[in-house]
Protein backbone atom coordinates (compact mmCIF):
# COMPACT_ATOMS: atom_id res chain seq x y z
CA UNK A 1 0.00 0.00 0.00
CA UNK A 2 1.18 3.37 -0.69
CA UNK A 3 1.54 5.51 2.31
CA UNK A 4 0.48 8.51 -0.60
CA UNK A 5 -2.61 7.68 -2.00
CA UNK A 6 -6.01 9.63 -0.80
CA UNK A 7 -9.40 8.57 -1.56
CA UNK A 8 -11.04 11.08 -3.70
CA UNK A 9 -14.19 10.17 -1.78
CA UNK A 10 -15.26 8.24 1.19
CA UNK A 11 -16.12 4.56 0.27
CA UNK A 12 -19.75 3.88 1.34
CA UNK A 13 -19.87 0.78 4.31
CA UNK A 14 -23.33 0.24 1.96
CA UNK A 15 -22.85 0.09 -1.28
CA UNK A 16 -23.17 -3.43 -3.29
CA UNK A 17 -19.61 -3.65 -4.10
CA UNK A 18 -17.80 -3.52 -0.69
CA UNK A 19 -14.70 -2.11 -0.26
CA UNK A 20 -11.63 -4.26 -0.04
CA UNK A 21 -11.18 -5.51 3.92
CA UNK A 22 -9.00 -3.62 5.90
CA UNK A 23 -6.28 -5.82 7.78
CA UNK A 24 -4.78 -4.50 11.08
CA UNK A 25 -2.18 -6.24 12.90
CA UNK A 26 -1.67 -4.91 16.87
CA UNK A 27 1.82 -5.89 17.37
CA UNK A 28 1.58 -6.58 21.31
CA UNK A 29 4.39 -6.23 23.33
CA UNK A 30 5.00 -7.35 26.90
CA UNK A 31 3.16 -5.32 30.04
CA UNK A 32 1.56 -3.29 26.62
CA UNK A 33 -1.97 -1.03 27.87
CA UNK A 34 -4.93 -3.16 27.89
CA UNK A 35 -6.97 -0.11 28.10
CA UNK A 36 -5.10 1.63 24.51
CA UNK A 37 -5.09 -1.68 23.01
CA UNK A 38 -8.78 -3.14 23.04
CA UNK A 39 -9.81 0.87 22.44
CA UNK A 40 -8.41 0.24 19.39
CA UNK A 41 -10.10 -2.80 18.29
CA UNK A 42 -13.78 -2.06 19.72
CA UNK A 43 -13.65 0.59 16.88
CA UNK A 44 -12.98 -2.28 14.40
CA UNK A 45 -15.46 -4.73 15.77
CA UNK A 46 -18.19 -1.96 16.50
CA UNK A 47 -17.80 -0.53 12.52
CA UNK A 48 -18.70 -3.92 11.36
CA UNK A 49 -21.24 -4.65 13.42
CA UNK A 50 -23.21 -1.14 12.21
CA UNK A 51 -22.56 -1.72 8.80
CA UNK A 52 -23.04 -5.38 8.83
CA UNK A 53 -19.87 -6.05 6.70
CA UNK A 54 -16.65 -7.29 7.35
CA UNK A 55 -15.32 -3.81 6.86
CA UNK A 56 -12.21 -4.69 9.09
CA UNK A 57 -10.28 -7.52 10.07
CA UNK A 58 -7.32 -7.59 12.84
CA UNK A 59 -4.42 -9.77 14.04
CA UNK A 60 -3.28 -9.87 17.42
CA UNK A 61 0.85 -10.55 16.59
CA UNK A 62 3.44 -10.80 19.09
CA UNK A 63 7.32 -11.38 18.14
CA UNK A 64 7.30 -15.68 19.70
CA UNK A 65 3.70 -16.00 18.81
CA UNK A 66 2.99 -16.46 22.39
CA UNK A 67 0.21 -14.45 24.38
CA UNK A 68 1.59 -11.37 25.70
CA UNK A 69 0.93 -10.15 29.21
CA UNK A 70 -0.71 -6.73 29.58
CA UNK A 71 0.21 -4.71 32.16
CA UNK A 72 -2.92 -5.44 34.00
CA UNK A 73 -1.74 -8.96 33.90
CA UNK A 74 -3.78 -10.20 31.80
CA UNK A 75 -2.95 -12.34 28.48
CA UNK A 76 -4.25 -11.69 24.73
CA UNK A 77 -4.93 -14.99 22.94
CA UNK A 78 -4.54 -16.02 20.44
CA UNK A 79 -1.76 -14.61 19.08
CA UNK A 80 0.41 -15.24 15.93
CA UNK A 81 3.91 -14.31 14.63
CA UNK A 82 3.59 -12.25 12.09
CA UNK A 83 4.31 -14.62 9.41
CA UNK A 84 1.53 -16.54 10.60
CA UNK A 85 -0.70 -13.28 10.54
CA UNK A 86 0.17 -12.96 7.02
CA UNK A 87 1.09 -8.58 6.37
CA UNK A 88 -1.16 -6.19 7.75
CA UNK A 89 -2.09 -3.23 5.49
CA UNK A 90 -1.63 -1.43 8.99
CA UNK A 91 0.73 -2.39 11.98
CA UNK A 92 0.16 -0.80 15.34
CA UNK A 93 3.11 -1.43 18.15
CA UNK A 94 1.01 -1.52 21.39
CA UNK A 95 3.40 -0.64 24.38
CA UNK A 96 2.89 -0.02 27.85
CA UNK A 97 4.94 0.14 30.86
CA UNK A 98 9.06 -0.80 30.74
CA UNK A 99 9.08 0.06 27.57
CA UNK A 100 13.04 -0.15 27.53
CA UNK A 101 12.46 -3.73 28.01
CA UNK A 102 10.49 -4.58 25.17
CA UNK A 103 12.29 -2.74 22.56
CA UNK A 104 15.36 -5.33 21.04
CA UNK A 105 16.92 -5.44 17.94
CA UNK A 106 14.97 -8.20 17.02
CA UNK A 107 12.27 -6.32 16.95
CA UNK A 108 13.97 -3.67 15.26
CA UNK A 109 14.48 -5.83 12.69
CA UNK A 110 10.97 -6.41 11.57
CA UNK A 111 9.45 -3.19 12.00
CA UNK A 112 12.14 -1.88 9.28
CA UNK A 113 11.88 -4.66 7.12
CA UNK A 114 7.91 -3.29 7.12
CA UNK A 115 9.07 0.16 6.50
CA UNK A 116 10.92 -1.13 3.66
CA UNK A 117 7.80 -3.09 2.75
CA UNK A 118 5.90 0.29 2.51
CA UNK A 119 3.92 -1.15 5.41
CA UNK A 120 1.66 1.72 7.33
CA UNK A 121 2.97 1.91 10.64
CA UNK A 122 1.38 3.00 13.97
CA UNK A 123 2.06 3.19 17.50
CA UNK A 124 -0.10 2.92 20.89
CA UNK A 125 0.97 4.29 24.00
CA UNK A 126 4.61 3.84 24.19
CA UNK A 127 4.55 1.73 21.21
CA UNK A 128 5.37 4.69 19.46
CA UNK A 129 8.79 4.49 21.12
CA UNK A 130 9.58 1.39 19.07
CA UNK A 131 9.07 3.52 16.74
CA UNK A 132 11.43 5.73 17.19
CA UNK A 133 13.86 3.17 18.80
CA UNK A 134 14.13 1.86 15.06
CA UNK A 135 14.74 5.41 13.62
CA UNK A 136 11.28 5.01 11.90
CA UNK A 137 10.07 8.69 13.24
CA UNK A 138 12.76 11.21 12.10
CA UNK A 139 11.31 13.63 10.23
CA UNK A 140 7.46 12.88 11.47
CA UNK A 141 5.32 14.06 13.61
CA UNK A 142 4.66 11.57 16.67
CA UNK A 143 2.26 11.26 19.40
CA UNK A 144 3.27 9.64 22.74
CA UNK A 145 1.91 9.68 26.03
CA UNK A 146 2.89 12.45 27.74
CA UNK A 147 4.90 10.92 30.73
CA UNK A 148 7.16 10.05 27.82
CA UNK A 149 7.82 13.27 25.90
CA UNK A 150 10.17 15.83 27.67
CA UNK A 151 12.64 12.68 28.03
CA UNK A 152 12.15 11.41 24.46
CA UNK A 153 12.47 14.98 22.65
CA UNK A 154 16.20 14.76 24.50
CA UNK A 155 17.03 11.85 23.42
CA UNK A 156 15.57 11.94 19.62
CA UNK A 157 16.08 15.62 18.65
CA UNK A 158 14.85 14.49 14.75
CA UNK A 159 11.38 13.52 15.82
CA UNK A 160 9.16 16.13 15.59
CA UNK A 161 7.53 14.92 19.26
CA UNK A 162 3.08 16.26 19.94
CA UNK A 163 1.31 16.82 22.81
CA UNK A 164 -2.07 15.91 20.95
CA UNK A 165 -4.05 12.77 21.22
CA UNK A 166 -3.02 11.62 18.12
CA UNK A 167 -0.66 12.23 14.79
CA UNK A 168 -1.05 11.49 11.29
CA UNK A 169 2.16 11.96 8.76
CA UNK A 170 1.89 10.22 5.73
CA UNK A 171 2.51 6.82 6.94
CA UNK A 172 3.26 6.74 10.62
CA UNK A 173 0.22 6.79 12.92
CA UNK A 174 0.97 7.51 16.37
CA UNK A 175 -1.48 7.52 19.21
CA UNK A 176 -0.89 8.93 23.04
CA UNK A 177 -2.64 5.90 24.72
CA UNK A 178 -5.40 5.62 26.79
CA UNK A 179 -8.83 6.29 25.42
CA UNK A 180 -7.39 8.10 22.51
CA UNK A 181 -7.29 5.16 20.15
CA UNK A 182 -11.08 5.76 19.79
CA UNK A 183 -10.74 8.66 18.32
CA UNK A 184 -7.66 8.02 16.19
CA UNK A 185 -9.95 4.98 14.88
CA UNK A 186 -13.09 7.20 14.26
CA UNK A 187 -10.78 9.39 12.49
CA UNK A 188 -9.42 6.31 10.25
CA UNK A 189 -13.54 5.06 10.12
CA UNK A 190 -14.62 8.27 8.88
CA UNK A 191 -11.85 9.01 6.19
CA UNK A 192 -12.43 5.48 4.43
CA UNK A 193 -16.62 5.40 5.25
CA UNK A 194 -17.86 8.73 5.80
CA UNK A 195 -18.56 10.83 8.86
CA UNK A 196 -21.98 8.76 9.41
CA UNK A 197 -20.61 5.69 10.13
CA UNK A 198 -18.05 7.31 12.49
CA UNK A 199 -20.92 9.29 14.60
CA UNK A 200 -22.63 5.98 14.60
CA UNK A 201 -20.05 3.98 16.51
CA UNK A 202 -19.49 7.00 18.67
CA UNK A 203 -23.12 6.82 20.03
CA UNK A 204 -22.74 3.29 20.80
CA UNK A 205 -19.90 4.16 22.73
CA UNK A 206 -21.35 6.93 24.68
CA UNK A 207 -18.81 9.76 23.59
CA UNK A 208 -20.33 13.36 23.13
CA UNK A 209 -17.51 14.09 20.24
CA UNK A 210 -14.92 12.74 18.25
CA UNK A 211 -11.57 14.06 19.36
CA UNK A 212 -8.68 15.17 16.60
CA UNK A 213 -5.60 14.89 16.70
CA UNK A 214 -5.04 18.40 16.96
CA UNK A 215 -6.78 18.37 20.58
CA UNK A 216 -3.88 18.43 23.43
CA UNK A 217 -3.32 15.91 26.56
CA UNK A 218 -4.04 17.72 29.66
CA UNK A 219 0.02 17.71 30.67
CA UNK A 220 -0.17 18.37 34.98
CA UNK A 221 2.17 20.53 35.60
CA UNK A 222 4.04 18.70 38.12
CA UNK A 223 5.23 16.42 35.24
CA UNK A 224 6.20 19.48 33.39
CA UNK A 225 8.10 20.67 35.85
CA UNK A 226 8.90 17.84 38.31
CA UNK A 227 9.17 18.90 42.27
CA UNK A 228 12.01 21.20 41.86
CA UNK A 229 9.77 24.43 41.50
CA UNK A 230 7.08 23.60 44.53
CA UNK A 231 6.42 27.16 44.25
CA UNK A 232 5.12 27.17 40.34
CA UNK A 233 2.99 24.08 41.36
CA UNK A 234 1.31 25.71 43.83
CA UNK A 235 0.60 28.73 41.61
CA UNK A 236 -1.20 26.21 39.05
CA UNK A 237 -3.14 24.85 42.22
CA UNK A 238 -4.57 28.49 42.96
CA UNK A 239 -5.50 28.77 39.77
CA UNK A 240 -7.19 25.66 38.88
CA UNK A 241 -9.29 26.18 42.43
CA UNK A 242 -9.77 29.99 41.41
CA UNK A 243 -11.69 29.85 38.33
CA UNK A 244 -14.91 31.42 38.82
CA UNK A 245 -13.54 34.05 41.41
CA UNK A 246 -10.52 34.82 39.74
CA UNK A 247 -7.24 35.67 42.41
CA UNK A 248 -5.08 38.70 40.96
CA UNK A 249 -1.31 38.26 39.91
CA UNK A 250 -0.83 40.59 43.33
CA UNK A 251 -2.91 38.35 45.59
CA UNK A 252 -1.17 34.61 43.85
CA UNK A 253 2.30 35.94 44.60
CA UNK A 254 1.24 37.28 48.10
CA UNK A 255 -0.35 33.49 48.81
CA UNK A 256 2.99 31.80 47.48
CA UNK A 257 5.59 34.07 49.50
CA UNK A 258 7.09 35.22 45.54
CA UNK A 259 7.38 38.86 44.79
CA UNK A 260 5.62 39.85 41.16
CA UNK A 261 8.65 40.04 39.66
CA UNK A 262 9.97 36.87 40.71
CA UNK A 263 6.47 35.04 39.50
CA UNK A 264 6.96 36.72 36.08
CA UNK A 265 10.16 35.24 35.93
CA UNK A 266 9.85 31.51 37.16
CA UNK A 267 6.45 31.23 34.62
CA UNK A 268 8.69 32.20 32.09
CA UNK A 269 11.57 30.63 32.52
CA UNK A 270 10.05 26.93 33.15
CA UNK A 271 6.85 27.25 30.90
CA UNK A 272 7.77 30.19 28.34
CA UNK A 273 4.32 31.73 29.06
CA UNK A 274 3.18 34.76 31.41
CA UNK A 275 1.25 33.77 34.72
CA UNK A 276 -1.79 35.68 32.74
CA UNK A 277 -1.82 33.86 30.44
CA UNK A 278 -1.28 30.41 31.67
CA UNK A 279 -4.03 31.22 33.63
CA UNK A 280 -6.43 32.41 31.05
CA UNK A 281 -5.85 28.82 29.22
CA UNK A 282 -6.83 27.13 32.33
CA UNK A 283 -10.12 29.33 32.32
CA UNK A 284 -10.24 28.31 28.56
CA UNK A 285 -9.90 24.79 28.97
CA UNK A 286 -12.53 24.66 31.78
CA UNK A 287 -14.71 26.56 29.43
CA UNK A 288 -14.26 24.45 26.80
CA UNK A 289 -15.28 21.16 28.79
CA UNK A 290 -18.54 23.44 29.85
CA UNK A 291 -19.55 23.68 26.47
CA UNK A 292 -19.33 20.23 25.63
CA UNK A 293 -19.94 18.63 28.28
CA UNK A 294 -22.90 20.24 29.89
CA UNK A 295 -26.37 22.11 29.35
CA UNK A 296 -25.06 25.45 30.44
CA UNK A 297 -25.60 28.57 28.47
CA UNK A 298 -22.83 30.34 27.28
CA UNK A 299 -23.82 33.08 29.61
CA UNK A 300 -23.12 30.84 32.83
CA UNK A 301 -20.18 29.57 31.46
CA UNK A 302 -18.72 32.79 30.37
CA UNK A 303 -19.45 33.74 34.53
CA UNK A 304 -18.57 30.58 35.73
CA UNK A 305 -14.86 30.83 33.95
CA UNK A 306 -14.24 34.40 35.58
CA UNK A 307 -15.07 36.58 32.47
CA UNK A 308 -16.54 39.75 32.93
CA UNK A 309 -18.31 40.15 29.49
CA UNK A 310 -19.20 37.47 26.58
CA UNK A 311 -17.26 40.19 23.98
CA UNK A 312 -13.90 39.27 25.93
CA UNK A 313 -14.91 35.67 26.47
CA UNK A 314 -16.17 35.31 22.77
CA UNK A 315 -12.55 37.24 21.40
CA UNK A 316 -10.67 34.61 23.74
CA UNK A 317 -12.05 31.79 22.94
CA UNK A 318 -11.68 31.91 19.64
CA UNK A 319 -8.00 32.68 19.44
CA UNK A 320 -7.48 29.91 21.36
CA UNK A 321 -9.94 27.43 19.95
CA UNK A 322 -10.40 28.74 16.72
CA UNK A 323 -14.27 28.64 16.76
CA UNK A 324 -16.72 30.44 19.03
CA UNK A 325 -18.25 29.65 21.93
CA UNK A 326 -21.65 29.08 19.67
CA UNK A 327 -20.53 27.12 17.48
CA UNK A 328 -18.35 25.04 19.84
CA UNK A 329 -22.31 24.87 21.76
CA UNK A 330 -23.28 23.21 18.80
CA UNK A 331 -21.60 20.22 18.98
CA UNK A 332 -22.97 19.13 22.57
CA UNK A 333 -25.31 17.22 21.06
CA UNK A 334 -23.46 13.62 20.51
CA UNK A 335 -24.42 13.13 17.20
CA UNK A 336 -23.68 16.50 15.97
CA UNK A 337 -20.42 16.47 17.57
CA UNK A 338 -19.37 13.23 16.14
CA UNK A 339 -19.62 14.92 13.12
CA UNK A 340 -18.46 18.23 13.37
CA UNK A 341 -15.55 17.91 15.60
CA UNK A 342 -13.89 15.42 12.73
CA UNK A 343 -11.14 17.73 10.75
CA UNK A 344 -10.56 17.70 7.49
CA UNK A 345 -10.45 14.17 6.07
CA UNK A 346 -8.48 14.75 3.27
CA UNK A 347 -5.41 15.41 5.86
CA UNK A 348 -5.78 12.11 7.02
CA UNK A 349 -4.41 9.07 4.91
CA UNK A 350 -6.93 6.49 3.33
CA UNK A 351 -6.53 2.55 4.30
CA UNK A 352 -6.57 0.29 1.65
CA UNK A 353 -8.25 1.40 -1.97
CA UNK A 354 -11.61 -0.30 -2.95
CA UNK A 355 -10.81 -2.36 -6.08
CA UNK A 356 -12.90 -0.32 -8.21
CA UNK A 357 -10.92 2.82 -8.61
CA UNK A 358 -8.87 3.39 -5.78
CA UNK A 359 -5.88 1.63 -6.54
CA UNK A 360 -2.39 3.85 -7.11
CA UNK A 361 0.97 2.89 -8.76
CA UNK A 362 2.25 2.21 -5.40
CA UNK A 363 -0.34 -1.14 -5.56
CA UNK A 364 -0.64 -1.77 -9.25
Amino acid sequence: MSSQQLASKPVSPHSAAPAAVVHFGFLTLPNFSMIAFASAIEVLRMANYISRQTLYRWSVISIDGLPAQASNGLPISPALTLEQAGTPDILFVCGGVKIHEAVDDKLNAMLTQLARRNVMLGGICTGSYALVKAGLMNGYQCAIHWENISALREDFPRVLFTEGLFAVDRDRLTCSGGTAPIDLMLNLTANRYGKTLAAEISEQFILERIRDGAYQQHIPIAARLGFSRKELIEVARLMETHIEETLSFEEIARLVGLSQRQLQRMFKYYLDVTPTHYYLQLRLRRARELLLQTTMSIMSVTVACGFQSSCHFSKAYRNQFGRSPSSERHLRHPYLSAVDELPQLSSLPSLPPTPDDLFDAGRQ
